[in-house]
């Protein structure tokens, strides 16, 4: 049988996502808890790969079981092997060819910025830039993301297209947490954070809205902005 898994993570606990050797992966400790349920090996795909520190509100898997059990108790034994820093939400049974990745419509990250005091607690979860930062500059930035754009510069590793699409970005004050919201069809490699971080440096007077339009408008300019922590940086919700 074909399923989905839903879940949470505390991504400070992981190496990131995808199965490494001899180091701990959310990939690796799902596989192995569904290959002892299974009785065989069991591998997943999952929507992404959160990198080291990254934390997951929501991340989404797809794998095939070879026993027949239903979602309740797959789910119940899934979590009394997964926790305490990774939680399964939900689990559904889907069609073969269903997958976690490609049938994804659009994602949405979160990026949490501490403005406030330092905080030892919210050390592993929050960028703590621990000053009060000019929302309205960070916003004019962003707005220069929104739409279809070569993000070449703002991605890490080479790729044969670094063409996408965002539809959103959203700021969300909640005390002195800024929160920043990305939602698009999809994300690559470091890619909010180096938006996040291109922005930082904006509001700094570290670069201007010009330096983020040429980067944009001339991806072969190999511009680079600092990439921002990966603490602050959450997998929020995928649509399906």
């Amino acid at each position: 049988m074909h399923y989905l898994i839903t879940m949470k993570y505390d991504g400070s606990k992981f190496k990131g996502f995808q199965r490494l050797k001899n180091k701990p992966s959310v990939q690796k400790k799902l596989e192995d808890a569904l290959s002892i349920i299974n009785k065989k090996a069991v591998t997943i795909k999952g929507a992404g790969r959160t990198d080291a520190s990254v934390h997951a509100n929501m991340q989404c898997a797809t794998f095939s079981l070879d026993i027949s059990i239903d979602s309740k108790h797959l789910k119940q034994a899934l979590n009394s092997l997964v926790k305490p820093y990774i939680y399964i939400t939900n689990v559904y049974q889907v069609e073969d060819n269903f997958h976690a990745r490609f049938n994804a419509l659009k994602k949405e990250y979160i990026y949490k910025i501490n403005m406030g005091e330092y905080n030892p607690c919210l050390e592993d979860y929050t960028f703590q830039i621990n000053r009060p930062l000019n929302i309205a500059i960070l916003k004019k930035c962003a707005k220069l993301f929104i739409g279809v754009h070569n993000f070449q510069n703002f991605v890490s590793g080479s790729r044969d297209n670094y063409e996408c699409i965002i539809y959103a970005i959203k700021f969300k004050r909640k005390g002195s947490i800024l929160e920043i919201h990305f939602i698009g069809k999809s994300f690559y490699r470091y890619m909010v954070r180096n938006l996040v971080g291109a922005m930082l440096e904006v509001e700094a007077n570290k670069a201007s809205l010009q330096d983020i339009q040429e980067s944009l408008a001339n991806p072969s300019t190999n511009k680079r902005f600092k990439t921002a922590s990966p603490k602050g940086l959450y997998l929020h919700k995928i649509d399906y």
